[in-house]
């Protein structure tokens, strides 16, 4: 039975609050200049000797612990959130004598990602995931070693859809009241089932996001901000990473594409239908914000959206561009994944064309990596790409949120949902920094609206006002801002949005 709101309350005020005292840091050496190397692990949380925090995330860490032990980091993807997150784990065990870290992430290879990050630590996480007979008795036997005092700290690792599971709610019960729970992507946690599956004695919270405002979901947003606590101070941006360094400087290229004959007629039939479906909720010259309350809308717009996404001029452009790229290394291709509303099947046709195009024609270097792809199937494509051997991937949307393959160098963008965070999220993504890389660079395809009927470009105006912004902040950012600028004034001007 999950709690009700009310009783939600009444548990925020029962759980303990810590006395904890504002946090020091030794100085270190950074990783890129230190041989990490492997050892007998305690379990026991410490900072590793040659780790040295930046001076933003010290300052999140100050601020966290001056918010008693609640808050939510929001940083850019890609600056360091992991590592800040555990530095709070180590700093909670020497001032309070932290008992449990339990990380809560989204997906099965963050598990695994954050495992190796965990070891940096002098932690021995239990992968709590997949199979329950694999963690469940280990689990909790060492909840009881805890209790009895024979062991100091735990860490448990687990997934979002475990978390849910009554195997493992029953062995919440059990976590002492020095436990630190981090919620990793943690605007996912702001659905409901999930949200109500966390926790409440835990009064150690603590949730990273770049993102953490759930797209279209208020009070999907406002549960995540109850349970984890506000965004702590200050945000630390994309622009903030760049400038700091924590991130590379990127060059963005958009490349416009028209839509064929077939797809025009098709695009118009769709906005017409999704202008008289405005017009008959009198919403024809809103902001678009409660668009997604009303159903029919939504999929007229998920139909449109696969309709661009999968546009067959996308791939003649990619041809193009990849012909003069043959010798080039380290990229990453975004598909489409075909799916015209949340828990259809995936229509992986553009996916294998870009494969076929990529690999047959221009014998290019190349794999998939998508949700189908195993755990050890992905660890082995991530070895290859970063030493050369695959030249490129060729991924779906799961490679979106967390994976960390800094050797990523160029991206190729055929496909983007109109949620804003899956744009931040992979531009994060492309612009760690690695060995040897000093810029990565953007290709983003970009498709032109046909010519529209008076009465559907105002339409046209308002849907392509949000989507023009986000274009416009990716280009700003980017060494080559002027000359990105000038390539969408051209979509500007067709829809009279040059203000933006």
């Amino acid at each position: 039975m999950y709690i009700t709101k009310t009783r939600v309350e009444k548990k925020f005020n029962q759980t303990k609050i810590f006395q904890l005292n504002k946090p020091s840091f030794h100085r270190g050496v950074s990783e890129s200049n230190h041989r990490y190397q492997m050892k007998a692990l305690s379990g026991r949380p410490e900072m590793p000797s040659w780790l040295e925090l930046r001076s933003y995330q010290t300052q999140a860490i100050t601020n966290w612990f001056k918010s008693n032990g609640r808050g939510t980091l929001k940083m850019a993807t890609g600056s360091g959130k992991t590592i800040t997150a555990l530095a709070i784990a180590c700093e909670l065990y020497k001032q309070i004598k932290l008992q449990v870290l339990l990380v809560v992430c989204p997906y099965r290879h963050l598990v695994t990602q954050w495992a190796r990050e965990c070891e940096k630590f002098n932690l021995k996480p239990i992968l709590a995931f997949e199979s329950v007979y694999s963690w469940q008795t280990q689990l909790s036997t060492q909840l009881y070693n805890i209790h009895s005092g024979t062991q100091d700290f735990l860490t448990i690792i687990t997934t979002n859809s475990t978390l849910t599971t009554e195997s493992f709610q029953s062995q919440l019960r059990y976590l002492p009241e020095r436990t630190l729970i981090i919620g990793d992507e943690a605007h996912n946690l702001g659905a409901s089932k999930l949200e109500e599956s966390l926790p409440r004695h835990v009064g150690l919270r603590l949730g990273l996001s770049a993102t953490p405002e759930r797209y279209y979901d208020e009070d999907g947003t406002q549960s995540l901000f109850d349970y984890f606590g506000a965004v702590i101070k200050p945000e630390f941006t994309l622009k903030d990473a760049i400038e700091q360094g924590a991130l590379v400087h990127y060059l963005y290229y958009p490349i416009l594409v028209e839509l064929t004959e077939t797809e025009s007629i098709a695009y118009s039939k769709i906005t017409r239908r999704i202008g008289r479906a405005l017009l008959f909720k009198g919403q024809e010259n809103s902001n678009l914000s409660n668009i997604e309350d009303n159903e029919d809308i939504k999929n007229l717009l998920m139909r449109r959206a696969r309709l661009v996404g999968t546009a067959e001029n996308k791939l003649n452009a990619l041809r193009e561009l990849m012909h003069g790229r043959r010798d080039k290394k380290h990229t990453l291709f975004y598909c489409s994944d075909g799916s015209p509303q949340q828990g259809t099947q995936y229509d992986l046709s553009q996916l294998n064309a870009v494969t076929q195009i990529l690999g047959v024609e221009l014998n290019y270097r190349v794999s998939t990596y998508t949700a189908q792809t195993s755990l050890l199937e992905r660890e082995k494509l991530r070895r290859q790409f970063e030493a050369g051997e695959l030249q490129g991937l060729v991924a779906i949307k799961c490679l979106d949120e967390g994976v960390d393959i800094p050797a990523i160098q160029t991206a190729v963008i055929l496909a983007s949902s109109t949620n804003p965070r899956q744009f931040i999220q992979r531009r994060g993504r492309v612009l760690r920094p690695h060995p040897g890389k000093d810029r990565a660079t953007v290709f983003d395809m970009i498709v032109l609206p046909p010519d529209l009927d008076r009465d559907t470009v105002e339409v046209e105006r308002n849907l392509l006002r949000k989507e023009l912004k986000r274009f416009i902040e990716f280009a700003d950012l980017a060494d080559n801002a002027g000359e990105a600028r000038i390539k969408l004034l051209e979509l500007q001007k067709r829809y009279g949005l040059l203000g933006i």
